[in-house]
């Protein structure tokens, strides 16, 4: 019978991310798959357990407040030798994804990373990984125990059962030389929007059509700007962007100021999850759509009928000028 630690550190707040949660729910589909037992381990500066229910392991304190690589080994490692798991489940976030290969070295163990599915095989644990960006999906087991396993966001739902638990306090030894990496602080884009929001439930992606010269033949960057932050506010979409529209500030044209590489989505970019996509002045071409794979309905704005998003790539496609349509959205949100 299989162990499963569910391993994740916390926020400042002491909570679980959105993120975390997925992965306690993927912990908890596969013990009921696999009949095996479920124990948690936390660490942060603060950790709270209403979110969950349980045996929880718990290490916090000062010198785990922050995400430094020596702390979180030494508490991750001190967590799965208590548990003494077979199976550690844990969020692909930045902050684990940088650790999580050194503590199952530490513990002896396999690991696989940005895991995207988990189901039983003939009795016997079966991964799903993509490779390629996203264009191949392998399905991998182990024999060997124990065997690390991070989950990426937005594959399972969030863990909504939290219950009665039982919280054992672990102290692993913290000496000067693990404290030799400090934060001195954050530094954050100079902008005052948030226009990356991973949990919105829809996607905005802008084209560098937005930049182009319009039908009176003159550009309207601030114009274009103005529309799509109100879309943001009044909608709470996340923004997205196409790499030729990222790329326009390196050639010296007017670029919409709120928008970097961080925003790109794409094959060269990032890959969201949002339930609902909507795309404006770009043409839908397949290095772009790799980035829409795991959006659920999509739908596009463009001048052009014989676009990419019209050759079944958008399951809805507005023929029609993006300026008005965006002006138009913006008046009925704000209804």
């Amino acid at each position: 019978m299989e162990k499963i630690l569910f391993l994740s550190h916390t926020e400042a707040t002491g909570r679980l991310s959105a993120h975390a949660l997925e992965a306690l729910g993927a912990a908890v589909h596969l013990r009921e798959r696999t009949g095996g037992e479920l124990v948690i381990g936390l660490f942060g500066g603060r950790v709270e357990t209403s979110q969950v229910s349980g045996t929880v392991f718990s290490v916090s304190g000062e010198a785990f407040a922050a995400s430094r690589y020596a702390t979180d080994a030494a508490a991750g490692e001190q967590l799965c030798k208590a548990a003494g798991a077979t199976l550690v489940i844990a969020p692909a976030t930045s902050r684990m994804s940088r650790v999580f290969s050194g503590i199952a070295a530490r513990c002896g163990a396999c690991v696989d990373s940005h895991v995207a599915g988990l189901q039983v095989k003939d009795e016997a644990l079966v991964v799903t990984r993509w490779y390629y960006r996203q264009r191949l999906q392998a399905e991998m087991t182990r024999a060997s125990r124990p065997w690390f396993i991070s989950i990426d966001a937005g594959v399972f739902e969030q863990f909504k059962g939290p219950g009665n638990v039982i919280v054992e306090q672990i102290s692993p030894a913290v000496d000067a030389s693990m404290m030799r990496t400090s934060v001195t602080g954050i530094q954050a884009p100079a902008v005052g929007e948030q226009t990356i929001k991973p949990d919105a439930t829809a996607l905005f992606v802008a084209g560098a059509g937005w930049t182009k010269k319009q039908a009176d033949g003159r550009s309207h960057v601030a114009e274009a700007a103005d529309l799509i932050l109100g879309f943001l506010k009044k909608s709470g979409a996340s923004l997205g962007s196409t790499k030729s529209l990222v790329d326009l500030q390196g050639e010296g044209q007017e670029v919409l100021p709120f928008m970097t590489h961080l925003n790109q989505v794409g094959q060269t970019g990032a890959t969201p999850r949002h339930q609902k996509g909507l795309a404006a002045c770009c043409h839908g071409e397949e290095p772009h759509v790799v980035g829409w794979r795991f959006i659920n309905e999509r739908r596009a704005i463009n001048l052009d009928a014989n676009c990419g998003w019209a050759r079944g790539k958008a399951d809805v496609l507005y023929v029609a000028d993006a300026f008005q349509v965006m002006e138009q959205v913006n008046k009925l949100l704000s209804e």
